[in-house]
């Protein structure tokens, strides 16, 4: 992150101007007047992430488990990033498991934790590392294990133009790494979503 100041809601939206001029369009004609001030309020939305820190969506977590010692997966949680090359959309789905120690979190909270991560200029690599990191590091479970699939527009709209395409990537730590049938166990529970 920089230090320097973030720019005004209109110094924004004067770029945004700027973008349909160099586009070739009027800024100022009917259908685009109200355009830079809708996609400033877009990307603030979009761009969420930078104002959260994901990590503290895990810190309530509950010991009250009734003995459970076996994977928590989560799956098909939609993931809508920017490409930070190109700032064009990343559209896909995470599956996000742990073998916890003695405590669990609310699964919402998993969600929240991708999404946190996943709302700002992202690779995919990095955007997935930093969701099991994130898991790995609060709730230090036995293992995380974290895949993510997903359609890069930067790929598919222009460029190669490859419709279709996806990417997968994953970060498993702890004994979903170290252990062959843990981490089988997880990854047949994600194909079974595919």
């Amino acid at each position: 992150m920089t230090d320097e100041a973030a720019p005004t809601q209109a110094e924004a939206e004067a770029a945004v101007r700027t973008l349909i001029r160099w586009a070739g369009d009027d800024p100022d004609r009917e259908g685009l007047a109200d355009t830079p001030a809708r996609v400033v309020r877009s990307y603030r939305e979009l761009f969420a992430g930078y104002g959260e820190d994901p990590r503290a969506y895990l810190e309530r977590t509950f010991e009250e488990v009734g003995g459970y010692d076996e994977l928590v997966v989560l799956s098909d949680i939609r993931v809508v990033s920017f490409c930070e090359h190109h700032m064009l959309p990343v559209v896909g789905r995470a599956h996000v498991g742990y073998l916890p120690t003695n405590r669990v979190v609310g699964i919402s909270k998993l969600a929240r934790v991708v999404q946190g991560f996943s709302r700002r200029l992202q690779i995919q690599e990095k955007l997935t590392a930093e969701i099991a990191e994130a898991i790995s590091q609060v709730l230090q479970p036995q293992g995380v294990g974290v895949v993510i699939e997903a359609e890069h527009s930067c790929m598919t709209l222009r460029g190669v133009s490859t419709p279709g395409a996806n990417l997968t990537t994953s970060r498993m730590m702890g004994v979903l790494r170290d252990d062959s049938r843990t981490r089988e166990e997880f990854l047949a529970l994600v194909r079974q979503h595919k």
